[in-house]
């Protein structure tokens, strides 16, 4: 494509990685900001969804970025944001129905079934953990270990302050260039490399693990305390669907998508699970099984 003054125009995907080369994060924020625009026009709201969150993730997370968009794009793309959360997208839906269904089980269920969808993230972690500012998501497997184990018994203070250590540098890996803005990858067997960034989808599933893990802690002081415990997170029991990733590589509509499919049997399967007469033999070989699952093969 040229523009008025025969000037070959580059194409977006080139346009993310000029701005990731020279760390321009308002202009990665702007090209995201683009790319969900002409997603939203064309019909496509997956993509719109992914684009415009990630550029809402880029422009929040640093006062100086978010200045150099300036307010008309900010508010254009929240408005648009909205809009979208109304939409009939998997996005949304699952999520309504994971937080329905939570209500007819018992707190300590459903930090349960919290629990065994965080054990699928253990092994992408790992692999993720490679990768520069991401050495916190390496810690997924011991988190589970350790939240299994504060099911049954006391944690100690090291334990339970490295579960809110944890959960800290969850939180602040969102604000970090290296998670939203080097475009760091990771190869995939038979598929499109992975980017931290496919975090971004769900809310940030670092944000969700980050509730899950500040959630349990707070149950745990609470009963300590002989208080009543909060409400548990359900926002990571969703968290290894991946919808940004294959909607990033374009492996078809995510409802229809076999990994997807795969994933949301898991779920409803936990689901019945956790719901049914189980021992903390059964959850702890559960846990064991799916902390060696790739979900991405």
């Amino acid at each position: 494509m040229f523009n008025l003054f025969g000037k070959k125009e580059s194409s977006p995907k080139d346009r993310l990685a000029e701005c990731q080369r020279k760390h321009d994060w308002a202009g990665l924020a702007r090209a995201y900001y683009q790319l969900g625009v002409d997603a939203m026009n064309e019909g496509d709201l997956n993509k719109a969804n992914l684009w415009l969150h990630r550029a809402d993730t880029i422009y929040s997370a640093r006062d100086e970025v978010y200045k150099k968009v300036g307010e008309e794009l900010v508010d254009d793309c929240s408005e648009r944001i909205g809009e979208l959360e109304d939409a009939p997208l998997l996005y949304n839906d699952v999520p309504a129905l994971i937080e329905e269904k939570s209500e007819g089980l018992r707190y300590e269920k459903v930090r349960v079934w919290g629990l065994l969808s965080l054990a699928r993230l253990v092994r992408l972690g790992e692999q993720l953990a490679s990768l520069p500012g991401c050495e916190a998501l390496g810690k997924l497997g011991w988190a589970v270990d350790t939240v299994l184990k504060s099911f049954q018994g006391p944690l100690t203070k090291e334990e339970f302050q490295g579960l809110r250590d944890l959960g800290s540098a969850l939180y602040q890996l969102g604000d970090d260039p290296a998670f939203w803005g080097m475009g760091s990858e990771i190869p995939v067997s038979g598929g499109a490399p992975f980017q931290v960034f496919d975090f971004n989808g769900l809310m940030g599933i670092h944000l969700e693990i980050d509730a899950y893990l500040d959630s349990h802690l707070g149950m745990l002081c609470a009963l300590a305390d002989e208080e009543e415990p909060p409400a548990p997170e359900t926002g990571i029991i969703a968290g290894a669907l991946m919808p940004d990733y294959y909607i990033r590589t374009g492996m078809g509509k995510p409802e229809e998508n076999p990994r997807i499919q795969a994933e949301l049997q898991r779920i409803w399967s936990d689901y019945e699970f956790a719901g049914s007469d189980i021992t903390w033999e059964m959850i702890g070989a559960r846990v064991a099984e799916y902390k060696k699952l790739d979900i991405l093969a």
